[in-house]
């Protein structure tokens, strides 16, 4: 057995990477990227939109940092601040992917549990984002300032540590990177760039916020809003 490790770790350390490895993982994190961060910057409007006081401090934040005769920049994300809390309060509430899989590689006791070698482990991050021992009794109320105190925009590993929305670990999502960028970018240039209102007179508190559980974590209904131009035309010609 120990001659047996000694060559699996061998095998592993002299493992090559090939064009056809380094295509494969560029085409997963471009394919994976599509409907996940659309889901996810679904959510983050919805949220905002049923929360005008957070639609509102981000707005002034935009302002402020980024002015309004452009557009949001990748530039300026790290800047940001109070929109990074914004998408870290959305993947509490809203993971893209509810269930994380993950196998045990030997058998082991948790918390009074016993799970033996190879079972397959699913983590609830649905539930864990709405647990009252980890996040108060006020798990049901988008409140980003929530994470002021140990937020840091330009930190990548918070989310790593505090949400696990990309998994943790070695074994976590290789386009943890781009997926915040996107979805930082977008919902930060339709915030900044456009005012934003329920149609038909509907109320914050009326906007259905039902989900539709599967591989991600969709809206069951699309968003519907009503749009109107908040920057000067300076920004668009531009």
């Amino acid at each position: 057995m120990m001659h047996q490790r000694k060559e699996e770790e061998d095998d592993e350390q002299n493992y090559e990477i090939t064009q056809d490895d380094i295509k494969a993982v560029a085409l997963s994190l471009t394919a994976g990227a599509y409907e996940t961060s659309a889901v996810a910057i679904e959510w983050t409007l919805s949220e905002l939109l049923r929360n005008p006081r957070v639609m509102k401090n981000l707005q002034d934040e935009l302002e402020t940092v980024v002015g309004m005769n452009r557009m949001v920049q990748e530039t300026d994300l790290s800047k940001l601040n109070y929109l990074n809390l914004v998408v870290m309060e959305n993947f509490r509430l809203h993971p893209i992917a509810p269930f994380i899989p993950r196998a045990s590689t030997k058998d082991v006791m948790v918390d009074g549990y016993y799970i033996e070698k190879n079972a397959r482990v699913l983590i609830n991050l649905w539930a864990l984002g709405r647990d009252p021992r980890i996040w108060s009794d006020d798990t049901d109320v988008f409140y980003p300032e929530r994470f002021l105190n140990n937020s840091n925009s330009n930190n990548i590993q918070e989310y790593d540590a505090q949400l696990l929305s990309f998994g943790s670990g070695r074994r976590k999502c290789p386009g943890m990177q781009m997926g915040l960028t996107t979805v930082k970018l977008v919902a930060a240039q339709l915030v900044h760039c456009f005012n934003w209102e329920l149609p038909f007179g509907m109320k914050p508190a009326d906007l259905d916020m039902t989900e539709s559980f599967g591989l991600s974590l969709t809206r069951s209904k699309h968003l519907s809003a009503v749009l109107s131009h908040r920057l000067s035309s300076k920004a668009y010609n531009d």
